[in-house]
């Protein structure tokens, strides 16, 4: 091959390199403005409006109208998982969507540039980056494994992990409505802190910034094609493989135990420390649709809960659960995920007794 047929190879190569630094990454944006437009922007604008004219989202999907939580079944587990994945199956599946696309679309380069540091930069704009996605924890799991495959932070990773359901702004303007807007500020503030809070602390007790294990080592540039499809495919299908049995399994056990974990509460045990700390245990550990937390607390308020416990709820019932804990198990090490599992009991119980104090 002559020297000027290696230029114009090099040279086409770098043209269609630049083309794909612009393309992909606007073909995930349009992804992922269209499918959040349908899945969530666009119900919630309607939701808002029911919120603040009926001061109600719904009935709890934990108790219903009623004060107890179905006694353990197989009808109660089927119930729970029936009325689960009827709310969430649309953001389950734009999660995997875009989890799978970060990997492909997006230049590793750009993510390590914006979320591969240490620093609390990174964490921040993690963060606000979460504030439009809206999800719960369990649909916005598959993308922080997507942000942890091109190499984002621990940090970072976390902080669009716990944002997506703590700061989620259509929640608290529910919230407002319907509870208190006295709550929506104190989840404001308890949220602010959690988010970051654990993530700046879980970025220095890593001591990492690279996933635990790549997945795709290709960058874009060289995904044209078939290749390009065929890497989506294998990073579709590892989301779901990792995500979907674990996570069915896990929403029925716990829809059947719900009972147990959500017993009845009356005015005499309303505000006690066993009912904050029983209760941010259970809300850390329980799976949950978005914004759910608030009907929960609603009805078990107007069988008695108290302020404190109630507190507890809103701030562990949305952060984490069981099935999103195991969908992001492989991205971080386990030490990590125990310290936020324990931070988010820790904060909840705080936040129980402050609310006690103040609200």
């Amino acid at each position: 091959m002559s020297e000027k047929t290696l230029c114009e190879t090099k040279v086409n190569n770098t043209s269609v390199h630049n083309k794909n630094l612009i393309i992909f990454p606007l073909i995930f944006l349009l992804v992922a403005v269209i499918g959040l437009f349908y899945v969530k922007w666009d119900p919630y604008y309607d939701r808002a409006f029911i919120a603040a004219t009926t001061h109600s989202i719904g009935t709890s999907i934990i108790t219903g109208k009623i004060a107890a939580a179905p006694a353990p079944s197989w009808d109660a587990a089927l119930g729970y998982a029936t009325a689960y994945f009827k709310a969430v199956w649309k953001a389950v599946v734009l999660g995997l969507l875009l989890g799978s696309l970060v990997q492909v679309l997006i230049p590793k380069h750009w993510v390590i540039n914006v979320l591969g540091s240490q620093r609390f930069r990174s964490t921040a704009w993690a963060g606000v980056a979460s504030l439009p996605g809206m999800m719960c924890s369990c649909c916005a799991a598959p993308v922080t494994v997507g942000l942890r495959e091109r190499s984002a932070s621990v940090g970072a990773s976390l902080a669009f992990f716990l944002g997506n359901p703590v700061l989620n702004p259509a929640t608290i303007i529910f919230m407002g409505f319907v509870l208190s807007w006295e709550f929506a500020i104190f989840r404001i503030v308890a949220g602010l802190i959690l988010v970051f809070g654990i993530s700046t602390l879980a970025n220095r007790l890593s001591g990492e910034t690279i996933a635990p294990s790549t997945m795709l080592k290709e960058e874009i540039s060289s995904l044209e094609g078939n290749a390009l499809f065929s890497r989506w495919l294998q990073a579709l299908g590892r989301l779901i493989i990792d995500t979907i049995p674990a996570y069915l399994i896990i929403v029925f056990i716990l829809g059947a135990l719900r009972a147990w974990l959500f017993p009845v509460l009356g005015p005499e045990a309303g505000n006690s420390a066993l009912a904050i700390i029983g209760l941010a245990v259970a809300g850390t550990l329980f799976v949950i649709p978005t914004a759910a937390e608030i009907p929960i607390i609603q009805t078990l308020m107007a069988f008695g809960l108290g302020v404190g416990p109630a507190a507890a709820l809103l701030i562990t019932l949305p952060a984490v659960s069981l099935p999103s804990l195991l969908i992001i198990n492989r991205a971080f090490p386990k030490t990590i995920l125990l310290f936020v599992v324990v931070s988010v009991v820790i904060i909840g119980i705080i936040s129980g007794f402050v609310a006690t104090a103040i609200l």
